[in-house]
């Protein structure tokens, strides 16, 4: 992916070296409810607002920040989530300008071990998120070694698709789908709340195609196997992968993401059609 010279967004927001004191909850979780919270995070890109809605009790955790400064705030790493931030910002300024609107950019929040967002305390297991409550995406950076480890998705492009994805779900909250999604799951039962959720996911991943589809269109971003690595990268977090790996068979009810097939087609769906209005999963003959 050729990103090393383009734009770095402004609104990257530091803040490694956050840590909690020990036995202090997480989400006003402990115990088995913070196993939950790990477990889910394994199934990538989940959105804590739905995840923590409804837990009360968060404690006071004294957050301690250190920021990192020198080397750490200026690695390599940083350019990079900064530079796919800005590119997503340009496209998705000039999608809402087409639509007579502003865009309002997100930060995104680098934290490490722990962090506090408006959604409540979340641990890097929990995996990249995006809270609806601040606008903000939280990332750890090593996350991206876990992809490479416990996902097999390597490569540049495959980790840029990871912060596509959490920018198509500010999307959706800026285009009130979030809102209608979350009313329409309060009444739902517990398989129309899991279908819902995998109809929010799919478009995430096919918002995050359009994404680099514009921004291949004005600025080459693609290189030779690029594609490749992000539809690697949508299949493996699959809901059906997860579920074969860590508790040996698949249960479509559970699904809250989308199987591998859906994940990938959805990506692709975005990336060759370049335009958001492609990406309506809710009203699809076929999610």
């Amino acid at each position: 992916m050729r990103w090393r010279d383009g734009r770095e967004s402004d609104n990257v927001e530091d803040r490694r070296g956050t840590s909690i004191p020990r036995g202090a909850k997480i989400g006003g979780l402990g115990g088995l409810g913070l196993v939950a919270v790990v477990l889910i995070g394994m199934f990538f890109g989940i959105d804590p607002g739905t995840l923590l809605q409804g837990i009360s009790g968060t404690q006071d955790t004294s957050v301690t920040t250190q920021q990192n400064g020198g080397q750490g705030v200026k690695d390599e790493m940083r350019k990079f989530v900064a530079v796919v931030l800005a590119d997503t910002e340009d496209v998705w300024s000039e999608t809402f300008g087409k639509m007579g609107r502003t865009y309002e950019k997100p930060k995104l929040v680098l934290f490490s071990q722990t962090v506090e967002s408006a959604c409540g305390m979340a641990g890097s297991a929990t995996g990249p998120f995006y809270c609806p409550a601040d606008h903000k995406v939280y990332l750890d950076l090593s996350f991206f070694e876990d992809m490479r480890t416990r996902f097999g998705a390597s490569g540049d492009f495959a980790q840029a698709y990871v912060i596509a994805h959490e920018v198509g779900h500010h999307v959706q909250t800026l285009l009130g789908i979030a809102d209608k999604v979350r009313a329409l799951q309060s009444r739902a039962s517990s398989m129309e709340r899991n279908k819902l959720s995998v109809m929010m996911e799919l478009q995430a991943d096919c918002l995050a195609g359009v994404w680099a589809n514009r921004a291949d269109e004005s600025r080459q971003i693609l290189e030779s196997g690029d594609i490749e690595e992000g539809l690697n990268a949508a299949s493996a977090i699959g809901d059906d992968r997860i579920q074969k790996r860590t508790q040996g068979r698949v249960v479509p009810d559970g699904f809250t993401h989308g199987s591998s097939e859906q994940r990938v087609r959805w990506f692709r769906t975005g990336l060759e059609h370049g335009n958001h209005q492609a990406c309506d999963t809710f009203n699809a003959g076929r999610i």
